[in-house]
């Protein structure tokens, strides 16, 4: 009895650890992964990083709208354009590196055509309003493809895989675009609207990672730390989206 008790326990932490790992690497327990439906739809959906991805065309949407004349078909097209390469594209990069969980329901063929068959759109259409309105979108576009590619797959060694990088390419610049599209120029108006991306984006990624490290560990995403983790980057997501509804209300009120 005495011999098989510690091996009985041995078996309930491993099985115990295994759960906490597929868990993990599905990452089914993150705040923004819906409760219901099939799983593969769910992880889906969680892959998308929805609350970020529209965090991150809310910093577009609030580009334009510092702008003092508004094209809302503008404005609506270039957020799309942002939906379709952050919000698809870029997640399903990142998702390919193997040590990101989101891929383990996914093969990387069908994480790359993910990508790509969002990026490709993105990029057209983002041509498209480059022609028809705004040049200087081709060289901002230009740097937030290098981005795009070198921050999620890591390239160069990984030195634009850094808070800084993230905070310049995806708060800093969407808003820069944002203004760009309406007007054509980079005023003080969008440099300041710029530095709000910026810092707002920076708060972000850096509550984002120590909570993504907590929830690796066993027992980490139930604990208080993690809780005021998830408290900030709510927070964070919602700043932004409410600045943006806040400056579009107005600009309908005028």
């Amino acid at each position: 009895m005495f011999i098989f008790l510690p091996l009985a326990n041995s078996s309930i932490v491993k099985e115990s650890s295994a759960a906490h790992l597929e868990e993990e690497e599905t990452r089914e327990n993150e705040f923004y992964v819906p409760r219901l439906g099939p799983k593969r739809f769910r992880l889906l959906v969680g892959l998308s990083f929805y609350p970020y991805s529209l965090m991150n065309a809310s910093y577009v949407l609030i580009g334009s709208l510092l702008a003092p004349a508004i094209h809302y078909d503008r404005m609506g097209e270039m957020a799309l354009v942002y939906l379709l390469a952050v919000g698809v594209s870029a997640h399903s990069l990142d998702a390919m590196s193997p040590n990101k969980p989101w891929g383990s329901f996914l093969s990387r063929r069908q994480l790359l055509a993910m990508a790509v068959g969002a990026l490709v759109p993105a990029l057209a259409l983002g041509l498209y309003l480059a022609v028809s309105y705004a040049l200087l979108l081709i060289p901002l576009g230009v740097v937030e493809l290098f981005f795009l590619l070198a921050y999620n797959l890591e390239l160069f060694s990984g030195k634009f895989h850094t808070d800084f990088w993230f905070s310049l390419s995806w708060g800093f610049l969407p808003v820069l675009v944002g203004f760009v599209v309406q007007t054509e120029t980079i005023t003080v108006p969008a440099l300041a609207g710029g530095l709000f991306g910026f810092f707002t984006a920076f708060v972000e990624i850096n509550a984002s990672r120590p909570y993504k490290a907590l929830k690796r560990q066993p027992g980490g995403a139930s604990s208080p730390l993690a809780a005021r983790f998830e408290s900030i980057l709510k927070g964070v997501v919602a700043s932004v989206l409410a600045a943006a509804a806040f400056l579009l209300a107005l600009a309908l009120l005028r």
